[in-house]
């Protein structure tokens, strides 16, 4: 019985896992079986990144909140309950982006929160 190399389609299927591991180090980037597991290992972190960059930018922008709201002599849990009962509805990128480049807006906000609050 003749041997069947599979031809095109095992080619194609080589040359698109190659591909993504193009730039890789060593025989990552040119030996397949290696190349497949650096992909599939890849892949795999980036799936899950994907999920912790979301993460990182909630807890970094919480932490520049919380730098700002303590410059004027609040905390972020108090900050945060004053805005609800004030029904300000910004979200804390917006937030964060006004405590680092907008300082007296910011503390206009940190305000509202207090006399909410109060």
């Amino acid at each position: 019985m003749p041997r069947v190399t599979r031809g095109f389609k095992a080619r194609r299927r080589r040359n698109r896992v190659l591909k993504l591991a193009k730039g890789y180090r060593g025989g990552k980037s040119r030996l397949f079986r290696t190349a497949t597991e650096a992909v599939d290992k890849a892949l795999g972190y980036a799936y899950r990144d994907r999920r912790n960059k979301k993460r990182d930018f909630r807890r970094l922008w919480i932490t520049r909140i919380s730098a700002g709201v303590k410059m004027n002599g609040m905390n972020y849990s108090r900050f945060i309950s004053g805005l609800k009962k004030a029904n300000i509805e910004l979200d804390r990128k917006v937030l964060a982006n006004m405590a680092i480049l907008d300082a007296p807006a910011f503390t206009k906000v940190a305000d509202l929160a207090k006399t909410a609050n109060a």
